[in-house]
């Protein structure tokens, strides 16, 4: 058994301080094996020892620089870890184009090595060749400058889009729909207007009540305005800066030098992947479209084409009279408080851990933090944060972001989740949301136990990355599941009925949004692939052929598209780890979906791997077969 490390000590004043010593500290230390490392003279073991504790430094920087940069409530503090950011990604630079360091590994005889070591050898060795370690001077050179820029940009653009929380101030009248707690935290101004921003506690409850269809089409222009202008420029250059960097290492575009490390091989598949799932959803969505646009029309005649401004409202009003589902009862069983405990006894069963808070120093009194321990024996395994309000200068959107990678005996693996919640009721996605990106939390800590820094956490093909969250949604739709912690203020579990009709409506619309999906996946492809010069009329196009939600005139949806900074051409792999989640969930038992057989199978063969195993393999190891596509068209076929 290995030794129990200590948690990472936060501190509880000078977090600048802290934040600059902990980062500089591990590039420090990155440096001087590097250094080391060029002199050369060690075994084969040594070596490649030596080459893990740098990808440890680097990692452990990292982390801890974008928390801090997207979580810190102190500007400042924030503007350090970008510094902090921006530094370690120049030094994984600079080490991607150090030649010295690249003979050191290259002459490694792998023959001696286990095989996680030849793994670990095999996937430095091409890093270093996609960094352009064999380039000419000239080439090496340009490339640092691109990669500091890109930095510079994506950096840019996406505190534009935190930073830009947008408002509109409307009469009381208008806000008729809405539930009485969202009205009671909405009171009038002293000019006697309410006012609603575009952050999600708002926007989400606003776009699926609010009956005032104007109100709606305001809040919604001031959404997808976000970070316009200012974004359509830096997105243009960080998608030219990403084109040379592809065509200077010899790639015909970007797609295909980030695909190449993916799942899906080549860069030529992403649009033939998108246009699989398209031709699946087409008549699903069709069908349902038609559907909803009748009901809009009821309402406004005038509407030919339906858009984003009718369809959160029109999807819940048909759940009201189609299903017999209304959000506003539906909300009524998930209080918070009551849905953060039931996660907790929910994955915790269901992996075999238990969740010990502890009262620890933190960046912002919201936060909640708890030991990850072994149910029966207490063995530690990892430490999480919880992070899950919104306020000012923070994330906003859902993530989870690693803190410390775990390596065994060494580092304990720890990682935050940090999203927007109600501190109230929450709408039933949102609790979806919660168990999804919990499920990439679990993923971190328990493939925390490696010891290659290569192989810990999500380290898996990134186009893998959201299966097993996407898996672990399914939970959170279970009667079963539900009704162990989703009460009303009397104490009344959920009725199983309302849950099945709330399956129901679910599977309603499902085509729509697929479809809508490979609009953002087909805009992800082509804006990289083709870098055109008018980025709003590219996304009117790529709209027109895939979603079936009409253009809202006016608007510019790319400026405040966050994961075209994060995902750049890849957005496809939220379709694609779908595929790969509804054909592992196949493994379950939708009766006994905690059979400790299955869960504990899943746990060891696909999460606790990591990275040790191209993402294929793992499922294979888990299903005892290739995954499949049959499941996920079963699924998209269900009505």
């Amino acid at each position: 058994m290995t030794s129990d490390p200590t948690p990472l000590a936060l501190p509880t004043t000078d977090w600048e301080a802290w934040l600059g010593s902990r980062c500089d500290d591990q590039l420090e230390r990155a440096r001087g094996l590097v250094a080391e490392l060029r002199t050369g003279g060690r075994d084969s073991a040594a070596t490649l020892a030596m080459w893990n504790d740098v990808g440890l430094a680097l990692a452990n920087a990292f982390s801890v620089a974008e928390l801090i940069a997207n979580v810190h409530p102190d500007e400042a503090v924030r503007s350090r870890a970008e510094r902090a950011e921006q530094d370690a990604h120049r030094l994984k630079t600079e080490i991607g184009l150090d030649r010295a360091l690249f003979e050191a590994l290259a002459a490694i005889d792998p023959e001696p090595l286990d095989d996680d070591a030849r793994r670990v050898l095999s996937l430095s060795l091409r890093d270093f060749r996609r960094a352009g370690v064999d380039q000419d001077d000239d080439v090496r050179a340009r490339i640092r400058e691109l990669s500091q820029r890109q930095t510079e940009v994506a950096q840019q653009f996406s505190k534009n889009i935190r930073d830009d929380v947008r408002t509109v101030h409307l009469e009381p009248a208008r806000l008729a729909g809405l539930p009485e707690d969202f009205l009671a935290g909405h009171q009038p101004g002293e000019d006697g207007l309410v006012a609603i921003t575009t952050e999600y506690p708002d926007y989400v409850p606003f776009m699926t009540f609010g009956e005032d269809r104007a109100a709606r089409a305001e809040l919604l222009q001031q959404f997808r305005n976000r970070a316009w202008p200012a974004n359509d420029a830096l997105l243009t250059e960080l998608l030219e800066l990403r084109r040379e960097q592809a065509t200077l290492l010899g790639y015909d575009g970007w797609p295909s030098y980030d695909a190449e490390v993916k799942m899906i091989g080549k860069g030529s598949a992403i649009p033939e992947f998108i246009d699989k799932i398209s031709e699946a959803a087409q008549e699903p969505a069709r069908r349902d479209m038609a559907v909803l646009l009748e009901r809009v029309r009821q309402d406004h005649p005038e509407v030919e084409v339906a858009d984003s401004t009718d369809g959160t409202f029109y999807s819940e009003v048909l759940r009201r009279e189609n299903f017999d589902v209304d959000a506003q009862q539906v909300r009524t069983y998930f209080d918070f408080a009551k849905v953060r405990r039931g996660l907790l006894e929910v994955t915790g069963r269901l992996f075999g851990v238990e969740y010990v808070e502890v009262d620890e120093p933190a960046w912002h009194e919201d936060v909640t933090t708890y030991d990850v321990v072994v149910a029966g024996t207490g063995e530690r395994l990892g430490r999480i944060h919880l992070d899950l309000h919104p306020r000012a200068g923070k994330y906003g959107h859902a993530a989870c972001f690693d803190l410390v990678p775990g390596i065994a005996g060494r580092q304990l693996p720890e990682g935050t989740l940090v999203c927007n919640f109600s501190r109230s009721l929450m709408e039933h996605d949102h609790v979806v949301t919660l168990f999804h990106e919990f499920g990439h939390l679990v993923h971190l800590v328990l493939a925390g136990r490696h010891s290659w820094a290569r192989f810990s956490g999500i380290a898996t093909e990134w186009d893998f990355v959201e299966a097993p969250s996407q898996m672990l949604e399914e939970w959170a739709w279970d009667a079963d599941v539900l009704q162990t912690f989703a009460t009303d203020a009397a104490g009344t579990p959920i009725p199983r009925e309302l849950v099945e009709r709330m399956r129901a409506a679910d599977e309603f619309g499902k085509g729509v949004h697929v479809r809508t999906q490979m609009f953002y996946a087909a805009l992800s492809y082509w804006f990289h692939q083709l870098v055109p010069d008018d980025l709003t009329a590219t996304l009117r196009e790529l709209q027109e052929r895939y979603d079936l939600y009409g253009y809202v005139p006016g608007t510019h949806f790319h400026t405040s598209f966050g994961h075209l900074e994060g995902y750049g051409s890849g957005y496809y792999t939220y379709m694609w780890s779908l595929v790969i989640a509804k054909d592992m969930f196949s493994a379950f038992d939708p009766d006994d979906l905690f059979d400790a057989e299955v869960a504990q199978r899943y746990r060891h063969r696909v999460l606790g791997a990591g990275g040790s195993k191209d993402a294929a393999d793992l499922v294979a190891d888990f299903l005892g077969r290739p995954y499949g596509f049959d499941a996920f068209q079963a699924w998209l076929n269900r009505s």
